[in-house]
């Protein structure tokens, strides 16, 4: 029985709304018009990051709105490829003039990783920057702060060093990829978890096995994926760039049965 005004609690007591709205792979020219379709349908968490290059239409939808600052959950994204506390100072003010607003409510190193390099090792860079980090927390520009993509090792790395440990973990979680390990561990620590791609990519939606349970309850797949990460204390992150698809995602007026869970749970996607 999710609604969009459900809420989590971060570990410093800040609240964030337990659906967001991804914008990650929505082109620049309808990034406006989607996030302020989303605000309209009572969507009030936006994730977005500069790498995505749409934070200025992202903010322009906001404004749009009409909506008062502190009635709307942002989210963005230090670039990967920003190992340095400098670097990320910079790259933080960029963020705020782009949405044109004067903080945001949760601040996300992208990955422990330049993507060019991913897997590399950046443990020294990633403790400064983590730095950096609580710097724009105690200055009250981010709500909150955290990471993104990281593993195990990654959060380990940043928790030793740490004044003010990470709030979230934003990963690729879905039906079938799960990211056990991480999530669990995070979870430990009372770190969120932030599903982006809770539909694969939409590669979940053709699964017949799936589908069959989605009847099941008399939903659409994608109102199933998303409410199993809810139902596992996840917070998703659905992307739609059509305003019915993003009306009917926040539409979960069910719940899945202990049962399915597990058998949700166990599942293995077949790009797995």
């Amino acid at each position: 029985m999710t609604k969009l005004n459900d809420k989590y609690t971060l570990k410093n007591g800040v609240e964030i709304p337990k659906i967001g709205f991804g914008t990650w792979q929505i082109a620049p020219q309808d990034a406006q018009q989607a996030v302020n379709n989303a605000l309209e349908l009572g969507y009030r968490h936006i994730d977005t990051a500069l790498v995505y290059h749409n934070e200025k239409e992202v903010g322009l939808g906001f404004k749009q709105s009409k909506l008062k600052r502190e009635d709307v959950f942002i989210t963005s994204k230090l670039p990967a490829e920003t190992k340095s506390y400098k670097q990320a100072l910079v790259d933080f003010q960029t963020t705020l003039d782009n949405l044109q607003v004067d903080y945001v409510d949760l601040y996300l190193i992208h990955a422990p990783w330049p993507w060019s390099q991913k897997g590399a090792n950046y443990d020294r860079q990633n403790q400064e920057v983590w730095r950096a980090m609580e710097e724009i927390y105690t200055s009250g520009k981010a709500k909150a702060i955290g990471v993104s993509n990281f593993n195990v090792h990654d959060l380990q790395n940043v928790l030793a060093v740490a004044k003010i440990p990470p709030m979230v973990n934003q990963i690729r979680y879905f039906i079938g990829h799960t990211q056990q390990e991480v999530t669990t561990f995070a979870q430990e620590h009372d770190i969120l978890i932030e599903a982006y791609s809770p539909l694969a990519t939409g590669s979940l939606l053709t699964n017949t096995q799936l589908q069959e349970l989605a009847a099941k309850y008399q939903v659409s797949l994608a109102q199933l994926a998303i409410q199993f990460c809810i139902q596992n204390n996840v917070l998703p992150l659905p992307k739609a760039v059509q305003r019915a698809h993003a009306q009917a995602n926040a539409q979960l007026n069910f719940k899945i049965s202990s049962a399915d869970m597990q058998w949700l749970n166990d599942f293995i996607a077949s790009e797995d």
